[in-house]
């Protein structure tokens, strides 16, 4: 299966969103940098707690504030919510690719969706020093993506570098 392939794919910004929650959205985008653009992202949530342009929002939001434990906690809700909508096991480490087969029959979209959403868990578990966790993630996601289509390999790449840099300079220092 090609994760590129984006014929007839909805996208997460394609499902339809309700006016007050759209309004609330492009307010907090407008208040962004202020104590106001949270709020109204989680008023938002509030009113459609799974409605993926929303997690998205919220998601960025977070992360582009350097709020890396926010931005993971709505990374797991995101993976709950699609793993849901997909039929996928409760946790990403029990996903297998008979699981992506299930659910590209549903969406394609929101397979590659839920694959890029464990790599920007992954990538944050390791930022913030749970190098296990996103090395799992990391793993899962380029045995799932043989052709490295959602790009996990390059993280996990540069992970291993910068242990490989780490140890050297430990070996000199002792």
């Amino acid at each position: 299966m090609d994760l590129l392939n984006f014929d007839q794919a909805e996208l997460y910004f394609d499902e339809p969103l309700a006016q007050d929650v759209a309004r609330l959205l492009v307010a907090a985008a407008d208040k962004y940098g202020s104590e106001e653009a949270e709020s109204l992202l989680l008023r938002a949530h509030l009113l459609a707690p799974q409605h993926l342009m929303v997690l998205v929002a919220l998601y960025r939001f977070y992360f582009y504030q350097h709020r890396l434990e926010d931005a993971l906690l709505v990374g797991e809700s995101t993976l709950a919510v699609v793993g849901r909508r997909l039929d996928f096991p409760d946790s990403w480490v029990y996903l297998r690719e008979a699981n992506l087969g299930a659910g590209v029959m549903r969406s394609m979209g929101l397979v590659r969706f839920y694959l890029m959403v464990l790599k920007a868990s992954g990538y944050i578990n390791l930022r913030l020093g749970n190098i296990e966790t996103g090395r799992a993630m990391l793993e899962k996601l380029i045995a799932l993506d043989s052709h490295d289509r959602i790009g996990g390999k390059a993280l996990l790449n540069v992970m291993q570098q910068m242990n490989n840099t780490v140890e050297r300079s430990t070996r000199w220092t002792h």
